[in-house]
């Protein structure tokens, strides 16, 4: 069982990287098109109408994508406030809570993601021509790669893998 969830980690490791890379080629290509409706706009005196949402549509991908990494490298969405004040015993007890918690904000954002998403499928973003559903892809994958990497986190508590390795009482500032 074990050597399996480490494997399934792995895989997992994989994907967080695959959307870190995803996430920073979103952040390029979002300063690309703000550079040329910059460009556009007032050097030529002709700026493009799908430059704004174009790049509206890639920022919410790379900030949702990087909120996903974020949450499975403990670098997003925690109560970590308690654990300066309280045993070191109730260190994976409270991050375990602050992971349902988390788990269930997923949950939300991938069920009234779906939601919006299945709403608005029959109207479309009239500058880019696209279904307006599309504005609501990245909070349905996000949610998702968050649910995920929750219960990978979870499961590796459990068969006592240390990913609670931090000790906020051992944090001394330089």
């Amino acid at each position: 069982m074990r050597v399996w969830l480490l494997s399934v980690s792995r895989v997992l490791g994989r994907l967080s990287t695959l959307a870190l890379w995803l996430a920073g080629f979103g952040l390029v290509a979002m300063t690309s098109i703000v550079a040329y409706q910059v460009f556009m706009r007032f050097v030529i005196n002709s700026s493009p109408a799908w430059t704004e949402g174009g790049g509206i549509m890639v920022m919410s991908w790379f900030i949702f994508l990087g909120a996903a990494v974020g949450v499975r490298e403990k670098f997003h969405m925690g109560f970590d406030v308690l654990l300066y004040v309280l045993p070191n015993g109730s260190l994976p007890w409270l991050r375990g809570i602050s992971d349902v918690f988390i788990f269930i904000f997923a949950g939300g954002m991938v069920f009234y993601g779906s939601e919006l998403a299945i709403r608005f499928w029959s109207t479309t973003i009239p500058v880019i021509g696209l279904p307006t559903s599309f504005t609501y892809f990245p909070i349905i994958v996000s949610g998702a790669l968050i649910c995920l990497f929750i219960i990978e986190r979870m499961a590796l508590r459990l068969a006592g893998e240390p990913v609670d390795d931090v000790n906020p009482n051992e944090i001394t500032e330089v």
